[in-house]
């Protein structure tokens, strides 16, 4: 309600939309683009209805979101259709504070293939630099009708785990009849 009584036009940012809710939920990889960038795919840990993301070194790669206040996070299906995508802000957790104290714990015991337990992983985060990011709704979302009608596909970006392909190696020459 307005101050006079009547109804408002303005949105409460704070409120999530109920699609934008349940796919955080259930989200455990998540795309996101800082920018006009390339989306990046990252693991990430839903709570308290926002996405928990780690990066750094010996951790996942997503260039310019330890810097950014923002992004755009992509959330996808069971089948890579894509669900929603929804305006994010960026807010960095801190080593030694009690947030960080509270939520890296939870973060570090669901990261697959670690090395260590969930402390030692906790106390190698914060030594080495890696960043522990909240992704939380804020903003536009785009649903349904709004998605495009193209792909949206794009090229590979260059790695260095591509190699050339060669011709498979022969002990024996093969006779032809």
């Amino acid at each position: 309600m307005g101050e006079d009584g009547g109804v408002s036009d303005e949105v409460d940012e704070r409120v999530t939309p109920p699609l934008v809710d349940e796919a955080v939920k259930k989200a455990a990889v998540c795309w996101v683009r800082i920018g006009d960038g390339p989306a990046y795919a990252l693991w990430c840990l839903p709570l308290d209805g926002a996405l928990l993301v780690v990066t750094g070194p010996g951790e996942q790669a997503a260039p310019g979101l330890a810097d950014s206040d923002t992004a755009e996070v992509t959330l996808r299906g069971d089948h890579g259709g894509r669900i929603v995508t929804w305006s994010a802000r960026v807010t960095r957790l801190r080593p030694g504070t009690e947030e960080w104290d509270t939520v890296a714990p939870l973060v570090a015991t669901k990261r697959l293939n670690a090395s260590g337990t969930a402390a030692d992983l906790v106390a190698r985060w914060a030594a080495e630099g890696c960043v522990l990011s909240r992704l939380a709704p804020a903003g536009a979302t785009v649903t349904g009708a709004d998605l495009p009608a193209d792909s949206l596909a794009e090229q590979p970006r260059p790695s260095p785990a591509v190699r050339a392909v060669r011709r498979p190696f022969r002990l024996h020459r093969v006779r032809r009849r």
